[in-house]
């Protein structure tokens, strides 16, 4: 079933909304929670979350892609799971992925004195466009889907090592296009 036909369940309050969107999407918003939160149950509780939220927010919004929507509602919802988790000290999957990234993003702190966070979103993802499409998927599916260097590794038919170097490669250039644009790090 296309998004738009999904889209127009929920506004109709058809709960077969629920049904299709399960089944076309499932799989995808179950893996960006598992991969933040490296829980089956806590996962399984997000991408029911997520159902509840687009349930709850459609109408009045209206997605036009609903794969990256959905994508959206699950991360946050898991995000916000996995912080409140961190705070019971019971996970670890999701700060490995931060512990990477340390280096090539600032402290909360220092964004809040030289910038919105929105410039920096915007600044991340004028430079995201930069990228040829392999690097920008690659950076997108290993620091916003949360996916393992192993299981990239076997989708795109690379050694985990060269990934971990390439993933390396692009947090620098990360790092320099920040400082580049006045961003302290």
């Amino acid at each position: 079933m296309e998004d738009s036909q999904i889209v127009e369940l929920y506004w109709r309050r058809d709960e077969n909304a629920i049904v299709e969107t399960r089944r076309k999407y499932g799989g995808f918003c179950h893996a960006i929670a598992l991969n933040v939160l490296s829980d089956r149950r806590d996962a399984e509780e997000c991408v029911s979350d997520t159902w509840l939220r687009a349930w709850n927010a459609m109408p009045p919004q209206r997605p036009k892609l609903l794969r990256p929507w959905l994508g959206k509602v699950v991360r946050n919802l898991a995000i916000n799971r996995w912080e409140k988790n961190r705070a019971q000290k019971r996970y670890s999957g999701m700060e490995l992925l931060l512990d990477e990234l340390t280096d090539a993003l600032p402290s909360s702190q220092t964004v809040e004195k030289h910038m919105e966070a929105e410039e920096l979103g915007a600044l991340i993802s004028a430079w995201l466009r930069t990228l040829d499409a392999d690097d920008r998927t690659l950076f997108l599916r290993r620091y916003w889907n949360g996916e393992s260097l192993k299981e990239l590794a076997d989708a795109l038919r690379e050694t985990p090592q060269h990934l971990a170097q390439r993933t390396y490669r692009l947090r620098q250039a990360l790092k320099a296009e920040l400082e580049r644009n006045g961003v302290t790090l």
